[in-house]
């Protein structure tokens, strides 16, 4: 592996003479058509989104960049949208001959069935902790269980011990669910926590019970990441959580005792069954990913892309009565594929072309949990493995000028240094993650490219401010109270067009970097996330 500082050198000598000078008034353009109420919020499948994407490809197309997508600049992917019937579902559970019902939704909650437009689950019961397996910790909840042909009772969330990033991967819902299934499982139900109420209270999931749920098809039509083994799954609150727990080995009062020790209960069985049943309703439906490249000027390097991701997808209409109901998305992320797009024509007006290509996508379905960017990773238009490096744009916030930029994910990798030195020539600083216990690294579309293996950094502004009046970390703040999914995240909100136009060189400064410097990027060594996905 080529160190940091042999890397930063390559990068300083051939980058003395790169200056880019990002249109401001394009980047407005951009973001004011993508967060036009004529595009009705641009949700997943929607009219207004195939328009969002139209525009981005006819944007690609004017700027001479060639089509990489299936069918010219478009990747169309296939998805099943489950929605669950709200009368059906049915918790039960019977011991020594006595039943008690849940009530649906204010007790548990279940989501929609990917898989079965009928649901139906019966089995006993083990506690298993958290239900994770992680060697590398040295943590197995599963130890000395016999859950084969069995509904497995999990705690939400993870021990507090573990590594923020690493406990966010070993503690997702789709690892729980593996780990579940390797070891014979049949089902699943999660109980919340003191440390999930505090962090998202029950009743705040209430909100979400009409959300489809959405899946991309595979080649034979089966949702992707889904597991046939398991028949059903719920959500406890408290209250169902603590019957469930009456008269077993531990109440659940004792093991919320030694959660706060951050001790995790050994497994034991849970007297009695359950049953689960519900309905669901299927349908499909078809959304782009757009896709294109500028073709790098080695012959050798060519063949080797730094992609740059940016989701185009926002949430639709918002359920309120209020008059404007539609959620424009204009930071979340009209701001960051106006910025892809800037960077894609700076590239393409370039004289001399950087070494490496460099791919542009802009995926759809992240608001539907990293479904295009997910898909694109599985089905890529170049080969993975020539896939050198990405970097993802999601909610920048251009509202003050910022003096430095924050990539989550960069200490995975020697892109540290690389991303460092761009932010240099930018006239900015690179700094470090102010929110790791938020895991960010591993929730945004990048994930999905990390997934594959390629060193990923998920790019946005920083919190220090060059206007010393303005705190950053307020101002953020203030965006996720106040407009973050909501209608008021539209183009009436305080842009700052000079941070717009940082943001898109330091963008740029950062394709050239990694597109010119002498090495591939690399995971350093004996990283978690090199170690488990690295090619």
């Amino acid at each position: 592996m080529v160190s940091a500082l042999s890397t930063v050198s390559v990068a300083q000598e051939q980058q003395q003479d790169v200056a880019f000078a990002p249109d401001t008034n394009r980047i407005k353009s951009h973001l004011f058509f993508l967060a036009d109420d004529l595009l009705e919020g641009r949700d997943t499948g929607s009219r207004g989104h195939d328009i969002a994407s139209l525009y981005i490809a006819t944007e690609f197309a004017k700027y001479g960049l060639k089509p990489m997508g299936t069918d010219g600049y478009m990747q169309s992917v296939d998805f099943r949208k489950a929605t669950l019937v709200q009368e059906s579902p049915a918790l039960t559970l019977t011991r020594d001959s006595a039943e008690t019902k849940f009530k649906y939704p204010k007790e548990y909650l279940t989501g929609p069935d990917l898989l079965n437009t009928d649901t139906s689950l019966q089995g006993e019961m083990v506690f298993a902790g958290y239900g994770i397996v992680a060697d590398e910790l040295e943590h197995n909840d599963y130890d000395g269980l016999d859950v084969d042909g069995k509904i497995v009772v999990i705690l939400s969330g993870k021990p507090k011990s573990f590594p923020s990033e690493m406990g966010a991967h070993l503690a997702s819902g789709s690892q729980k669910a593996q780990y579940a299934v390797d070891r014979g499982a049949i089902g699943m139900i999660s109980v919340t926590t003191p440390t999930a109420e505090k962090v998202r209270p029950y009743q705040s999931r209430l909100s979400y019970i009409h959300t489809p749920r959405l899946a991309w098809l595979d080649e034979s039509d089966k949702p992707a990441n889904t597991f046939e083994q398991i028949k059903g799954s719920a959500f406890l609150s408290e209250g169902a959580a603590r019957q469930l727990f009456d008269g077993a080995k531990m109440s659940l009062d004792e093991i919320y005792a030694m959660l706060e020790k951050d001790e995790t209960p050994k497994g034991f069985d849970i007297p009695g069954e359950i049953s689960l049943n519900k309905q669901s309703k299927h349908s499909q439906i078809t959304s782009p990913n757009v896709v294109a490249a500028v073709e790098g000027s080695d012959p050798a390097l060519k063949d080797e892309y730094v992609v740059f991701s940016a989701h185009s997808d926002h949430i639709g209409f918002a359920k309120t009565v209020k008059k404007d109901n539609i959620n424009n998305g204009a930071m979340d992320n009209a701001s960051g594929t106006a910025i892809m797009l800037e960077t894609a024509r700076l590239f393409s007006q370039m004289d001399k072309k950087p070494k490496r290509s460099i791919l542009f996508v802009s995926v759809t379905g992240e608001e539907k949990g990293l479904l295009g960017a997910d898909y694109f990773a599985h089905n890529p238009t170049v080969p993975v493995e020539n896939m050198v490096a990405n970097v993802n744009l999601d909610m920048p916030i251009l509202t003050y000028e910022f003096a430095d930029v924050i990539a989550f994910g960069a200490s995975h990798s020697d892109m540290k240094a690389s991303v460092t030195e761009a932010a240099n020539n930018a006239g900015i600083e690179l700094s470090p993650d102010p929110w790791p216990e938020q895991a960010l690294f591993t929730r945004s579309d990048h994930y999905a490219f990390v997934k594959q293996g390629v060193p990923s950094v998920f790019l946005v502004p920083g919190l220090k401010s060059k206007d010393p009046e303005v705190d950053g970390s307020k101002v953020f703040g203030q965006f996720l109270s106040t407009n973050y999914h909501k209608p008021s995240d539209d183009v009436n909100q305080d842009f700052n067009w000079d941070a717009a136009r940082t943001f898109a060189e330091v963008n740029a400064q950062i394709g050239h970097t990694l597109a010119t410097q002498e090495k591939a990027p690399a995971w350093n060594d004996g990283d978690f996330f090199g170690k488990t996905f690295g090619k």
